[in-house]
Protein backbone atom coordinates (compact mmCIF):
# COMPACT_ATOMS: atom_id res chain seq x y z
CA UNK A 1 0.00 0.00 0.00
CA UNK A 2 1.32 3.42 -1.01
CA UNK A 3 0.14 6.76 0.37
CA UNK A 4 0.59 10.11 -1.44
CA UNK A 5 0.22 13.74 -0.44
CA UNK A 6 1.84 17.16 -0.91
CA UNK A 7 2.39 19.97 1.58
CA UNK A 8 1.19 22.62 -0.89
CA UNK A 9 -2.36 21.33 -0.50
CA UNK A 10 -2.48 23.09 2.89
CA UNK A 11 -2.17 26.55 1.30
CA UNK A 12 -5.79 26.83 0.13
CA UNK A 13 -7.64 28.48 3.03
CA UNK A 14 -11.22 29.56 2.19
CA UNK A 15 -12.59 32.54 4.10
CA UNK A 16 -16.15 32.45 2.73
CA UNK A 17 -18.82 29.80 2.29
CA UNK A 18 -22.27 30.82 1.06
CA UNK A 19 -24.82 28.01 1.23
CA UNK A 20 -28.57 27.63 1.63
CA UNK A 21 -29.31 31.33 1.97
CA UNK A 22 -26.57 32.40 4.35
CA UNK A 23 -22.86 32.80 4.94
CA UNK A 24 -21.43 29.90 6.93
CA UNK A 25 -18.15 29.00 8.58
CA UNK A 26 -15.90 27.36 5.97
CA UNK A 27 -15.58 23.63 6.60
CA UNK A 28 -12.95 22.75 3.98
CA UNK A 29 -9.95 23.89 6.05
CA UNK A 30 -6.19 23.17 5.89
CA UNK A 31 -6.53 21.47 9.28
CA UNK A 32 -8.31 18.62 7.52
CA UNK A 33 -5.10 17.55 5.77
CA UNK A 34 -3.07 17.98 8.95
CA UNK A 35 -5.36 15.51 10.72
CA UNK A 36 -5.45 13.07 7.81
CA UNK A 37 -1.64 12.94 7.68
CA UNK A 38 -1.55 11.70 11.27
CA UNK A 39 -3.22 8.41 10.30
CA UNK A 40 -0.51 6.88 8.06
CA UNK A 41 2.13 8.00 10.54
CA UNK A 42 0.32 6.18 13.36
CA UNK A 43 0.28 3.02 11.23
CA UNK A 44 3.96 3.35 10.20
CA UNK A 45 3.04 3.96 6.57
CA UNK A 46 5.35 6.16 4.52
CA UNK A 47 3.71 9.16 2.86
CA UNK A 48 5.24 9.80 -0.57
CA UNK A 49 5.48 13.44 -1.65
CA UNK A 50 3.79 13.80 -5.03
CA UNK A 51 5.88 14.79 -8.04
CA UNK A 52 4.76 17.06 -10.86
CA UNK A 53 3.20 15.02 -13.69
CA UNK A 54 2.25 18.17 -15.60
CA UNK A 55 -0.82 19.99 -16.84
CA UNK A 56 -1.65 17.76 -19.83
CA UNK A 57 -3.74 15.17 -17.91
CA UNK A 58 -5.76 18.02 -16.38
CA UNK A 59 -6.48 19.53 -19.80
CA UNK A 60 -7.59 16.12 -21.07
CA UNK A 61 -10.68 16.62 -18.83
CA UNK A 62 -11.08 20.34 -18.20
CA UNK A 63 -11.47 23.20 -20.71
CA UNK A 64 -8.37 25.33 -21.20
CA UNK A 65 -10.18 28.61 -20.51
CA UNK A 66 -11.54 27.22 -17.23
CA UNK A 67 -8.10 26.07 -16.05
CA UNK A 68 -6.71 29.47 -17.05
CA UNK A 69 -9.41 31.07 -14.88
CA UNK A 70 -8.48 28.94 -11.85
CA UNK A 71 -4.81 29.85 -12.29
CA UNK A 72 -5.18 33.60 -12.86
CA UNK A 73 -8.51 34.61 -11.30
CA UNK A 74 -7.06 35.85 -8.01
CA UNK A 75 -4.56 38.17 -9.70
CA UNK A 76 -7.28 39.59 -11.96
CA UNK A 77 -9.56 40.03 -8.95
CA UNK A 78 -6.92 41.94 -7.00
CA UNK A 79 -6.10 44.13 -10.01
CA UNK A 80 -9.55 45.74 -9.92
CA UNK A 81 -9.31 49.31 -8.61
CA UNK A 82 -11.87 48.88 -5.84
CA UNK A 83 -12.32 46.80 -2.69
CA UNK A 84 -13.39 43.32 -3.85
CA UNK A 85 -12.62 41.23 -0.77
CA UNK A 86 -9.93 38.62 -0.19
CA UNK A 87 -11.29 35.94 -2.52
CA UNK A 88 -12.81 35.52 -5.94
CA UNK A 89 -16.44 34.82 -5.09
CA UNK A 90 -19.77 35.39 -6.82
CA UNK A 91 -23.48 34.95 -6.21
CA UNK A 92 -24.16 34.98 -9.96
CA UNK A 93 -23.92 31.88 -12.15
CA UNK A 94 -24.53 32.43 -15.85
CA UNK A 95 -22.54 29.94 -17.90
CA UNK A 96 -24.27 30.29 -21.26
CA UNK A 97 -24.39 33.53 -23.27
CA UNK A 98 -21.60 34.86 -21.07
CA UNK A 99 -18.56 36.14 -23.02
CA UNK A 100 -16.50 36.34 -19.82
CA UNK A 101 -15.56 40.00 -20.25
CA UNK A 102 -14.00 41.00 -16.94
CA UNK A 103 -13.23 38.96 -13.85
CA UNK A 104 -16.78 39.29 -12.45
CA UNK A 105 -18.20 37.78 -15.63
CA UNK A 106 -15.57 35.03 -15.58
CA UNK A 107 -16.45 34.22 -11.97
CA UNK A 108 -20.12 34.06 -12.96
CA UNK A 109 -19.17 31.67 -15.76
CA UNK A 110 -16.86 29.32 -13.88
CA UNK A 111 -17.97 29.30 -10.21
CA UNK A 112 -21.21 27.33 -9.99
CA UNK A 113 -22.00 28.08 -6.34
CA UNK A 114 -20.81 29.93 -3.25
CA UNK A 115 -18.64 27.16 -1.82
CA UNK A 116 -15.62 27.38 -4.12
CA UNK A 117 -13.88 30.71 -3.50
CA UNK A 118 -10.42 31.34 -4.94
CA UNK A 119 -7.78 32.93 -2.72
CA UNK A 120 -4.13 33.88 -3.17
CA UNK A 121 -2.79 30.32 -2.91
CA UNK A 122 -5.82 28.35 -4.05
CA UNK A 123 -4.44 27.43 -7.47
CA UNK A 124 -1.28 26.01 -5.92
CA UNK A 125 -3.31 23.65 -3.71
CA UNK A 126 -5.75 22.82 -6.50
CA UNK A 127 -2.90 21.90 -8.82
CA UNK A 128 -1.08 19.75 -6.27
CA UNK A 129 -4.27 17.98 -5.28
CA UNK A 130 -4.58 16.82 -8.89
CA UNK A 131 -0.88 15.96 -9.02
CA UNK A 132 -1.22 13.86 -5.86
CA UNK A 133 -3.92 11.79 -7.53
CA UNK A 134 -1.95 11.60 -10.78
CA UNK A 135 1.08 10.16 -8.97
CA UNK A 136 -0.96 7.08 -8.06
CA UNK A 137 -2.22 6.73 -11.63
CA UNK A 138 1.26 7.16 -13.07
CA UNK A 139 2.63 4.56 -10.68
CA UNK A 140 -0.01 2.10 -11.79
CA UNK A 141 0.67 2.83 -15.46
CA UNK A 142 4.36 2.04 -14.95
CA UNK A 143 3.88 -0.93 -12.62
CA UNK A 144 5.11 -4.05 -14.39
CA UNK A 145 5.12 -6.33 -11.34
CA UNK A 146 1.66 -5.63 -9.92
CA UNK A 147 3.15 -4.30 -6.69
CA UNK A 148 0.98 -1.20 -6.35
CA UNK A 149 -2.49 -2.69 -6.09
CA UNK A 150 -3.66 -0.33 -3.32
CA UNK A 151 -2.81 3.37 -3.42
CA UNK A 152 -4.19 6.07 -1.14
CA UNK A 153 -4.21 9.75 -2.12
CA UNK A 154 -4.75 12.38 0.56
CA UNK A 155 -6.17 15.02 -1.78
CA UNK A 156 -7.30 18.52 -0.86
CA UNK A 157 -9.27 20.33 -2.17
CA UNK A 158 -11.57 17.54 -3.31
CA UNK A 159 -12.73 17.05 -6.87
CA UNK A 160 -15.89 15.05 -7.53
CA UNK A 161 -18.23 18.07 -7.84
CA UNK A 162 -15.98 19.88 -10.33
CA UNK A 163 -17.48 19.99 -13.78
CA UNK A 164 -15.59 20.16 -17.06
CA UNK A 165 -15.69 23.94 -16.84
CA UNK A 166 -17.04 24.94 -13.43
CA UNK A 167 -16.07 24.81 -9.75
CA UNK A 168 -18.48 24.09 -6.90
CA UNK A 169 -19.02 22.09 -3.73
CA UNK A 170 -15.48 22.81 -2.44
CA UNK A 171 -14.14 21.29 -5.73
CA UNK A 172 -12.14 22.81 -8.59
CA UNK A 173 -10.41 20.05 -10.60
CA UNK A 174 -12.07 16.65 -10.89
CA UNK A 175 -9.30 14.37 -9.67
CA UNK A 176 -11.26 11.14 -10.15
CA UNK A 177 -12.08 12.01 -13.76
CA UNK A 178 -8.55 13.18 -14.46
CA UNK A 179 -6.95 9.95 -13.31
CA UNK A 180 -9.62 7.75 -14.88
CA UNK A 181 -8.88 9.34 -18.24
CA UNK A 182 -5.12 9.14 -17.63
CA UNK A 183 -5.37 5.44 -16.83
CA UNK A 184 -7.11 4.79 -20.15
CA UNK A 185 -3.66 4.95 -21.80
CA UNK A 186 -3.12 1.39 -20.57
CA UNK A 187 -6.38 0.07 -19.15
CA UNK A 188 -9.59 -0.54 -21.09
CA UNK A 189 -12.18 -0.26 -18.33
CA UNK A 190 -12.15 2.01 -15.27
CA UNK A 191 -14.76 1.91 -12.51
CA UNK A 192 -15.31 4.84 -10.17
CA UNK A 193 -17.16 4.05 -6.94
CA UNK A 194 -18.11 7.13 -4.96
CA UNK A 195 -19.17 6.77 -1.31
CA UNK A 196 -18.98 10.45 -0.34
CA UNK A 197 -22.08 11.84 1.39
CA UNK A 198 -22.79 13.97 -1.68
CA UNK A 199 -23.33 12.88 -5.26
CA UNK A 200 -20.37 13.60 -7.56
CA UNK A 201 -22.30 15.30 -10.32
CA UNK A 202 -19.06 16.45 -11.94
CA UNK A 203 -17.89 12.88 -12.53
CA UNK A 204 -21.34 11.91 -13.75
CA UNK A 205 -21.47 14.78 -16.23
CA UNK A 206 -17.99 14.11 -17.65
CA UNK A 207 -18.54 10.40 -18.33
CA UNK A 208 -22.32 10.35 -18.86
CA UNK A 209 -22.17 9.23 -22.50
CA UNK A 210 -19.25 6.78 -22.15
CA UNK A 211 -19.17 3.06 -21.40
CA UNK A 212 -15.40 2.71 -20.76
CA UNK A 213 -15.71 4.49 -17.40
CA UNK A 214 -18.40 3.20 -15.03
CA UNK A 215 -19.58 5.67 -12.40
CA UNK A 216 -21.55 4.38 -9.44
CA UNK A 217 -22.38 6.54 -6.44
CA UNK A 218 -23.79 5.93 -2.97
CA UNK A 219 -24.87 9.27 -1.50
CA UNK A 220 -27.56 11.10 0.38
CA UNK A 221 -30.74 11.82 -1.55
CA UNK A 222 -30.18 15.10 -3.43
CA UNK A 223 -33.69 16.33 -2.64
CA UNK A 224 -32.99 19.56 -0.74
CA UNK A 225 -29.39 18.39 -0.30
CA UNK A 226 -26.29 19.24 -2.33
CA UNK A 227 -25.95 19.04 -5.31
CA UNK A 228 -29.80 19.10 -5.45
CA UNK A 229 -30.04 18.90 -9.26
CA UNK A 230 -28.30 15.55 -9.87
CA UNK A 231 -27.85 12.15 -8.27
CA UNK A 232 -31.27 10.59 -8.77
CA UNK A 233 -31.83 6.93 -9.60
CA UNK A 234 -33.25 7.63 -13.04
CA UNK A 235 -29.96 9.22 -14.21
CA UNK A 236 -28.40 6.21 -15.93
CA UNK A 237 -26.23 7.66 -18.69
CA UNK A 238 -26.85 8.57 -22.33
CA UNK A 239 -26.09 7.06 -25.72
CA UNK A 240 -23.57 4.27 -25.48
CA UNK A 241 -23.08 5.28 -21.85
CA UNK A 242 -26.62 4.31 -20.90
CA UNK A 243 -26.45 1.89 -17.96
CA UNK A 244 -22.89 2.87 -17.07
CA UNK A 245 -23.99 5.56 -14.62
CA UNK A 246 -25.73 4.19 -11.53
CA UNK A 247 -26.88 6.24 -8.56
CA UNK A 248 -27.92 4.86 -5.18
CA UNK A 249 -29.43 7.84 -3.30
CA UNK A 250 -29.92 7.00 0.37
CA UNK A 251 -32.92 8.30 2.28
CA UNK A 252 -31.78 10.89 4.80
CA UNK A 253 -31.07 9.42 8.25
CA UNK A 254 -30.01 6.05 6.82
CA UNK A 255 -28.24 3.87 9.39
CA UNK A 256 -24.94 2.03 8.85
CA UNK A 257 -26.64 -1.19 7.80
CA UNK A 258 -28.57 0.75 5.17
CA UNK A 259 -25.39 2.44 3.94
CA UNK A 260 -23.74 -0.93 3.36
CA UNK A 261 -26.87 -2.23 1.66
CA UNK A 262 -26.35 0.43 -1.01
CA UNK A 263 -22.57 -0.08 -1.05
CA UNK A 264 -23.08 -3.81 -1.67
CA UNK A 265 -25.41 -3.04 -4.58
CA UNK A 266 -22.78 -0.72 -6.00
CA UNK A 267 -20.09 -3.38 -5.60
CA UNK A 268 -22.25 -5.95 -7.40
CA UNK A 269 -22.35 -3.55 -10.34
CA UNK A 270 -18.55 -3.27 -10.25
CA UNK A 271 -18.21 -7.04 -10.33
CA UNK A 272 -20.47 -7.25 -13.36
CA UNK A 273 -18.50 -4.51 -15.15
CA UNK A 274 -15.21 -6.27 -14.27
CA UNK A 275 -12.94 -3.21 -14.46
CA UNK A 276 -9.19 -3.21 -14.92
CA UNK A 277 -8.82 -0.50 -12.24
CA UNK A 278 -11.09 0.86 -9.51
CA UNK A 279 -11.02 4.49 -8.37
CA UNK A 280 -12.72 5.04 -5.01
CA UNK A 281 -13.91 8.51 -4.02
CA UNK A 282 -13.92 8.25 -0.23
CA UNK A 283 -15.86 10.74 1.86
CA UNK A 284 -15.62 10.74 5.63
CA UNK A 285 -18.69 12.99 5.63
CA UNK A 286 -20.83 9.83 5.90
CA UNK A 287 -19.50 9.57 9.48
CA UNK A 288 -22.33 9.80 12.00
CA UNK A 289 -21.12 13.03 13.65
CA UNK A 290 -20.01 14.88 10.52
CA UNK A 291 -21.74 18.25 10.05
CA UNK A 292 -22.68 17.23 6.48
CA UNK A 293 -23.85 13.71 7.35
CA UNK A 294 -27.32 12.46 6.48
CA UNK A 295 -26.43 8.87 7.47
CA UNK A 296 -24.75 7.13 10.41
CA UNK A 297 -21.52 5.32 9.54
CA UNK A 298 -19.33 4.48 12.54
CA UNK A 299 -15.54 4.65 12.74
CA UNK A 300 -15.43 0.85 12.56
CA UNK A 301 -17.59 1.04 9.45
CA UNK A 302 -14.74 2.55 7.45
CA UNK A 303 -12.64 -0.57 8.11
CA UNK A 304 -15.51 -2.66 6.77
CA UNK A 305 -15.70 -0.45 3.68
CA UNK A 306 -11.98 -0.95 2.97
CA UNK A 307 -12.29 -4.71 3.43
CA UNK A 308 -15.12 -4.84 0.89
CA UNK A 309 -13.02 -2.95 -1.66
CA UNK A 310 -9.94 -5.07 -1.01
CA UNK A 311 -11.98 -8.24 -1.57
CA UNK A 312 -12.57 -7.16 -5.19
CA UNK A 313 -8.88 -7.96 -5.79
CA UNK A 314 -8.39 -5.21 -8.36
CA UNK A 315 -5.86 -2.37 -8.60
CA UNK A 316 -7.38 0.35 -6.43
CA UNK A 317 -6.72 4.07 -6.14
CA UNK A 318 -8.48 5.78 -3.22
CA UNK A 319 -9.03 9.55 -3.29
CA UNK A 320 -9.73 10.83 0.22
CA UNK A 321 -12.13 13.71 -0.40
CA UNK A 322 -15.01 14.81 1.89
CA UNK A 323 -15.07 14.78 5.69
CA UNK A 324 -15.54 17.79 7.96
CA UNK A 325 -15.62 16.37 11.49
CA UNK A 326 -11.99 17.38 11.79
CA UNK A 327 -11.38 15.90 15.22
CA UNK A 328 -12.28 12.41 13.94
CA UNK A 329 -10.49 12.39 10.55
CA UNK A 330 -7.32 10.80 11.93
CA UNK A 331 -9.20 8.02 13.71
CA UNK A 332 -11.55 7.38 10.79
CA UNK A 333 -8.72 7.20 8.26
CA UNK A 334 -6.76 4.87 10.52
CA UNK A 335 -9.80 2.61 10.64
CA UNK A 336 -10.14 2.67 6.86
CA UNK A 337 -6.44 1.96 6.25
CA UNK A 338 -6.47 -0.89 8.74
CA UNK A 339 -9.03 -2.63 6.54
CA UNK A 340 -6.29 -3.11 3.93
CA UNK A 341 -3.65 -4.32 6.36
CA UNK A 342 -3.25 -7.93 7.41
CA UNK A 343 -0.37 -10.24 8.26
CA UNK A 344 -0.39 -11.70 4.76
CA UNK A 345 -0.89 -8.43 2.91
CA UNK A 346 2.19 -7.21 1.04
CA UNK A 347 0.52 -4.32 -0.77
Amino acid sequence: MKVYSHENQKLHHPKTYFSRGQMREPQEKPERLIELLKAPKALDLVVTTAKDIGIAPILAIHDLDYVDFLKHAYDEWMAIDEEMGEEVQTTIYVQNNNPGLGILAKAAKYQADGSAPIGKYSWTSIYWSAQTALNAAENLLNDEDNQNNIQICLTRPAGHHARKNAAGGFCYLNNAAIIAQHLRQKFQKIAIIDTDMHHGQGIQEIFYDRKDVLYTSVHGSPINFYPVVAGHEHERGAGEGYGYNLNFPMPHDTDERGFFHYVDRSIETLKLFDPDVIVHVLGFDVYKDDPQAKCHVSTEGFKTLAQKLKALNKPLIVLVEGGYCIEKLNENLQSFLSGFISENNND
